[in-house]
């Protein structure tokens, strides 16, 4: 397999019947940082356009980076995440409440990360084990003593943890169900997995609240689905699965929480699946012309966002960007911030001191934004904003301006937000 590969069925029903309907620019792989600014501006980009299949109407990317090359040298981690520790601990305590499993039964995370969704559950008493193919990832995971797997999620694997450690009474798949090209092998592995009276749970951001915030940041090589309930339904079911649950959440400005269980268990289905299939229905979230109309606005917001930047340099702003988050190369590239920034204050110990992949733009610890005092800073950790603004309230009382981008530009200053 190429660094990169293009599919043409759609990921859920396999239909060939999938349509072009968010046409965006190539970037780079996220996470990414390099000590040699020619190497960083060198780097290769890839297509990350939007497509949606008419037939089932799940909405997804077609063009499939090679996971090897994606996840090897992956530096997003679950614990250093602001508000993640603290939405886990939450999680853990909903998905017990739900799924009482017995004392010491097993609890499988795929896509564990370091481990941090885990922890709440071994701190309870049951047995852990974590899948996941990012390297650094796994090592801080297992030196954390939380047991896991650096692999992406196999039929072998499952078969062998079934072996080895008997039923999962509880399988997560948190923030990770919208990064596998093979969906289909990911929930039979869970099916092979999960006891039977067992529940798999997951998390992904949820369609819905892309459309409606223009949340153009989510929009990145890990995101391969971006999953709604309807399409979901008939998925699962053609591989035995059955959702009984599914609830909206605030976390990322915008997440759905799914509950799933064994085709024919004994838990009923919930009021909310129906729910958010009427909603789904009602909002056309299922038509090809829907997604045609956010790439309108997405083009709508490029064009604002552009020409601010372009003012502002032509005006000799000097612009600092606000965070080396997964979501810059995107959000640089998709909003005409190309060449607009003149470094990124971040205080991540494996980001400072290198250069953002693809732009080359380099990353500075936070204390640089008052040593330098940009007249503008770029918040590229967008879903953290508000707590950026908030952290920073010197910064504004000195004259500098934060320029927010989801869901729509605006520039924060002293004097209060102007929209763009």
């Amino acid at each position: 397999m190429s660094v990169v590969s293009h599919r043409n069925t759609c990921r859920l029903c396999d239909s060939s019947n999938v349509e072009l309907v968010v046409n965006l620019k190539p970037i780079p792989l996220s996470e990414n940082y390099s000590t040699d600014r020619s190497v960083a501006l060198s780097a290769a980009r890839f297509p990350v356009d939007v497509y949606m299949c008419a037939d089932c109407g799940h909405v997804q990317h077609l063009d499939v980076i090679d996971p090897k090359v994606l996840w090897d040298s992956y530096t997003y981690y679950s614990g250093e995440a602001k508000g993640m520790p603290e939405h886990f601990q939450q999680v853990s305590e909903n998905i017990l409440r739900k799924c009482e499993p017995p004392p010491g039964s097993l609890v499988v995370d795929i896509g564990s990360n370091d481990g941090s969704l885990l922890k709440p559950f071994k701190h309870a008493g049951f047995r852990v084990l974590g899948v996941d193919p990012a390297t650094e990832a796994a090592r801080r995971a297992n030196e954390a003593d939380i047991p896991t797997f650096q692999s992406l999620m196999t039929a072998d694997l499952a078969r062998g943890i079934g072996e080895e450690h008997g039923p999962a009474h509880v399988v997560c798949a948190f923030n990770v169900f919208a990064h596998a090209d093979d969906l289909g092998e990911m929930v039979d592995c869970v099916r092979t997995m999960l006891h039977p009276d067992g529940l798999f749970f997951f998390e992904a951001q949820y369609l819905l609240d892309i459309l409606d915030g223009v949340l153009i940041a989510t929009i990145f090589h890990e995101h391969m689905s971006h999953h709604s309930v309807t399409p979901l339904t008939k998925f699962l079911d053609r591989h035995g699965l059955e959702l009984i649950a599914a609830e909206r959440a605030r976390v990322q400005h915008g997440s759905l929480i799914g509950v799933v269980q064994l085709k024919g268990g004994r838990r009923p289905v919930e009021a909310s699946v129906n729910s958010l299939l009427a909603l789904e229905a009602d909002r056309r979230l299922g038509e090809v012309q829907t997604l045609r109309d956010f790439n309108t606005r997405v083009g709508q917001l490029r064009e604002k966002t552009a020409g601010l930047v372009a003012k502002l340099k032509k005006e000799g702003a000097q612009i600092a960007g606000y965070g080396a988050a997964r979501s810059g190369p995107t959000l640089i590239a998709q909003l005409g911030l190309a060449g607009a920034i003149d470094y990124i204050v971040d205080d991540h110990p494996q980001k400072v001191g290198k250069f953002e992949t693809g732009d080359g733009i380099l990353v500075v610890p936070t204390a640089h934004l008052y040593e330098r005092m940009p007249d503008y800073t770029i918040i590229l950790a967008w879903v953290h904003a508000n707590k950026i603004i908030d952290a920073n309230q010197e910064y504004l009382k000195r004259g500098g301006r934060f320029v927010v981008l989801c869901p729509e530009t605006r520039v924060v200053s002293k004097d209060g937000d102007v929209k763009i």
